[in-house]
């Protein structure tokens, strides 16, 4: 495998490649008078082997940032926002429309609280189908669109890491535990267990077949999927390559091109090439290299002892049995394209065993006895039944998302909450008590010892999750 070293990526933007191109030299091109156009100047993916690495996430900087137009290839007027590549039913639509979009010019238009690539309030909220559907919807009737709020992305990087660590680990369980079954000629049933995530247990019969009947908050192919509140994407490549389409309506090329539409502009709106395969590796490596959020104590020794005590209470009502404070990496090796993605997103088998590896930042992160970086996510990355009868809160969609439960979601990240207001994954809850009452279902019984502390206790809690913050709101 071909790969170009970037070491120091996040540390200090030194290119180890000779005769690099800087930030200057790729981005602004030469000036049109009256260009209305976004983004001047495309990425193609043999630049990526001679940019400097710091000039490679400006790009994407610039390309999250963008306030797209029409002649950057904005809307797709004969194509749906389906995540492939679907035509539009014939009829005339809005070149912008607030429920199955585009409804937005920039990423950084939802993504944007307290900085670009942060959280977005509950007026950034969007609307989303099933993911494969080709049907235009002009209503809030919540059996065509789910509502959700939008996510912050720091940290992102890492979080792709450790799914990709965590997939990696429960393949090679499932693959021991065939060739033992295979070796043995009896069943073997194996614990999906992947840094100290419990995923259930699968089954393999002798003839190979395998009994997935145990497995727990993940894909029955076992890849763990940490993008949307569903759970749903595998990595930031793919989350990305949807969003240009669904929100702007700027097709990728590596999935809107000829080798599988062959067709240069199949939403016919006259521009091609709206976004390139280099583009969308600076839009990804922009959003892998967004800092760690930390905890940043209050200054006032108070708030601040109150905090600790928090996160001790945190421990005690088990919150952190599915928030979990911190997974090992034992990689900091960002490697694009991902090794998991789907087709239609980038491959290394399409670029014949080529790929791009960068070095994301330690920055902030303590390591283990075993030089693990421990990753502070306050996550399991595993969806979990949410809600029940008695707390409905968190099963309120009705569109079932990738055959997903409506009450099942993924372990948030706790990490930059105290940044990221409002809560929940439609953002319709205004405060982190409120957001605590409302669990039910697999996190009932960590509620009702939330709600047998004292009101003290409980809001010592509430001031250790304020205390969790995106980089740029530490003091």
């Amino acid at each position: 495998m071909r790969r170009f070293m970037f070491e120091a990526l996040l540390c200090s933007g030194i290119c180890l490649l000779s005769g690099a191109v800087s930030a200057s030299d790729l981005i602004m091109g030469e000036p049109i008078i009256g260009d209305e156009r976004a983004v001047s100047a495309h990425l193609g993916l043999a630049d990526l082997e001679t940019t400097e690495p710091q000039a490679i996430i400006d790009h994407g900087r610039l390309l999250f940032d963008a306030k797209f137009t029409t002649l950057d290839g904005v809307g797709r007027p004969s194509a749906t926002q389906a995540e492939v590549p679907v035509k539009r039913r014939p009829g005339a639509v809005p070149s912008f429309f607030r429920t199955a979009g585009p409804e937005a010019n920039a990423c950084n238009g939802c993504h944007n609280q307290p900085n670009s690539g942060g959280a977005g309030e509950f007026v950034a909220n969007v609307f989303t189908s099933e993911g494969v559907s080709d049907f235009e919807f002009d209503t809030l009737e919540a059996q065509f669109s789910n509502e959700r709020g939008t996510p912050h992305l720091h940290g992102s990087g890492l979080v792709e890491l450790l799914a990709r660590e965590m997939t990696a680990d429960l393949h090679a369980l499932r693959r021991v535990a065939v060739d033992d079954a295979r070796a043995t000629g009896q069943a073997v049933a194996v614990d999906l267990v992947s840094k100290g995530v419990d995923f259930g247990q699968l089954t393999v019969d002798p003839d190979g077949f395998i009994q997935i009947d145990k497995i727990e908050g993940i894909d029955h192919d076992l890849i763990v999927r940490p993008f949307s509140q569903k759970g749903v994407f595998t990595s930031l490549r793919q989350f990305s390559i949807n969003a240009m389409n669904a929100h702007h309506g700027i097709q990728s090329d590596e999935r809107w091109g000829p080798q599988w539409t062959d067709s240069e502009d199949f939403d016919e709106d006259g521009f091609k090439g709206e976004i390139s395969a280099g583009d969308m590796t600076a839009v990804v490596l922009f959003q892998a290299s967004l800092p760690t959020p930390v905890q940043s104590l209050p200054e006032n020794p108070i708030l601040s002892g109150a905090a600790k005590q928090g996160e001790a209470l945190f421990e005690q009502v088990l919150c952190s049995q599915c928030h979990i404070k911190s997974l090992p990496l034992k990689s900091l090796s960002f490697v694009e394209p991902g090794p998991y993605n789907a087709a239609g997103n980038m491959r290394v088998s399409d670029l014949d065993g080529k790929s791009y590896a960068f070095a994301l930042s330690s920055e902030g992160l303590p390591q283990n006895d075993k030089g693990e970086w421990l990753v502070p996510v306050f996550s399991d990355f595993k969806r979990h039944v949410i809600a029940d009868s008695e707390k409905s809160h968190y099963g309120n969609e009705r569109l079932s998302q990738r055959f997903i439960a409506n009450d099942q979601f993924l372990t948030p990240r706790l990490w930059g909450v105290g940044s990221s207001a409002p809560y929940g994954h439609r953002g319709d809850v205004t405060t982190l008590k409120e957001a605590i009452l409302h669990h039910g279902g697999e996190a009932r019984a960590s509620r009702v010892a939330y709600e047998s502390l004292a009101d003290m206790d409980q809001r010592k809690i509430v001031e250790f999750l304020k205390s969790l913050k995106l980089t740029s709101e530490a003091k």
